[in-house]
């Protein structure tokens, strides 16, 4: 949710770690960072089934 808030207002999302593949392997902790416009960073940090969704989220708006 709260990811995509900051996109919603044009923020872009930096760094993802560790980084997204078409076929990944299960994590247990995902980190995103995102910059938005008026210069502010934000990391996001996501846990075990909340990694695996975030991770899926941030693959498919790569695509």
């Amino acid at each position: 949710m709260e990811l995509q808030k900051l996109l919603s207002v044009n923020c872009k999302i930096e760094s993802v770690y560790p980084t997204v593949l078409v076929s990944d392997a299960e994590v247990n902790i995902v980190t995103v960072t995102v910059i938005c416009p008026q210069g502010t960073t934000h990391t996001i940090r996501a846990y075990r089934e909340e990694a695996s969704a975030l991770r899926e989220y941030v693959r498919l708006l790569k695509q």
